[in-house]
């Protein structure tokens, strides 16, 4: 009857951790999501500020582009300017060459005594004829200088055409990678989640009759008694009899996990209040740190990839309870494994 009585109450407590598994299951969902959801807004942030760098420089050289515009167009009216009065110039001039041609017709041959005057008025028309060429020569090169202005004012309304549409293309590109980012990161939450889950089963089934070994949030806590001795960072046979459990569980994870989710078990190391002081351990540091490699290097012997462990020490600075009881002590003393990324 006594058998029956704790068989039941076996199968009885054996519905809590499934329960605990489930909340907290969520709960590092949520808290996972999070999580990535703050990193891929630094990540984004980072990267529209990379953006609005860019195109602020682009709207510098854009105003700059239209600066020189403006300056070429003011240049091109004084051009312009300066051949209307050339040709007006022109103009003038081949009306005096007319009127002389008109003065030397009306003189006549036979007139001797203007000879003089005919020459001079020759050598006049002679004059203005060469101010003709000059004026018709600049005029010519002025047209050209024209030509050319107007051909770098067309070169530049391209580039400032070209530089808009850069801006244009880096938005549409910033929004894209913002939507890609996202949708990556929900998938490799969705993914290191399930797998999470499904660790956290398989230790719940294999750990199932310790009671020094519990679930706290999303972590498995094996209190350093079932471990190592007092003091000692060296694992006894019990405890690695329990880390061989352990490691099996961790190495079939490692062939369902897809290489591409970036994951890790961190193995954390902690201590009690306490202060420790020996050769080997000055402080609780040491003993937490030592700990929690002694552990790292067993699963490593049993075949686990070093790139997927992390260890690190806490000592005595994470407690789970308070207090100076020795119950409150032994449940400091402890290692953590968290399935992390």
């Amino acid at each position: 009857m006594a058998r029956y009585l704790s068989k039941r109450n076996n199968q009885r407590s054996n519905y809590w951790p499934g329960f605990v598994d489930a909340l907290s299951s969520l709960l590092l969902v949520i808290i996972f999501l999070l999580s990535l959801f703050v990193l891929a807004q630094f990540f984004l942030g980072q990267e529209l500020l990379g953006k609005d760098t860019a195109l602020s420089k682009l709207n510098s050289q854009i105003a700059e582009l239209t600066e020189l515009l403006q300056l070429e167009q003011s240049d091109a009216d004084d051009l312009e300017a300066t051949i209307s009065s050339l040709s007006a110039t022109l103009v003038s001039t081949k009306a005096d060459k007319d009127s002389l041609s008109s003065q030397i017709a009306g003189i006549g041959t036979g007139l001797s005594d203007k000879d003089t005057t005919i020459s001079s008025l020759s050598s006049e028309l002679s004059s203005e004829q060469e101010i003709s060429r000059e004026a018709a020569a600049q005029l010519l090169l002025l047209n050209q200088q024209l030509a050319a202005l107007r051909a770098q004012i067309g070169a530049l309304e391209q580039a400032l055409d070209a530089s808009e549409a850069r801006d244009s293309e880096s938005t549409t590109r910033i929004s894209d990678l913002g939507k890609r980012l996202n949708l990556a990161l929900a998938q490799r939450v969705q993914d290191l989640s399930r797998y999470r889950s499904d660790f956290f089963g398989r230790l719940s089934e294999i750990l199932a009759d310790r009671s020094d070994v519990k679930i706290v949030g999303d972590r498995f806590v094996f209190q350093s008694e079932v471990l190592f001795d007092a003091g000692k960072a060296h694992i006894s046979d019990a405890g690695a009899n329990e880390i061989a459990k352990l490691g099996d569980a961790i190495l079939q994870l490692e062939t369902e996990i897809p290489p591409e989710i970036n994951w890790v078990l961190r193995i954390d190391g902690h201590t009690d209040v306490r202060p420790i002081a020996t050769v080997q351990f000055p402080s609780n540091w040491e003993l937490s740190a030592a700990r929690a490699i002694s552990v790292t290097k067993l699963l490593i012997e049993q075949g686990v990839s070093p790139n997927r462990l992390v260890a690190a020490g806490f000592g005595e600075f994470s407690p789970l309870e308070f207090g100076d009881s020795d119950e409150v002590y032994r449940a400091n003393r402890r290692i953590e494994f968290k399935l992390t990324e």
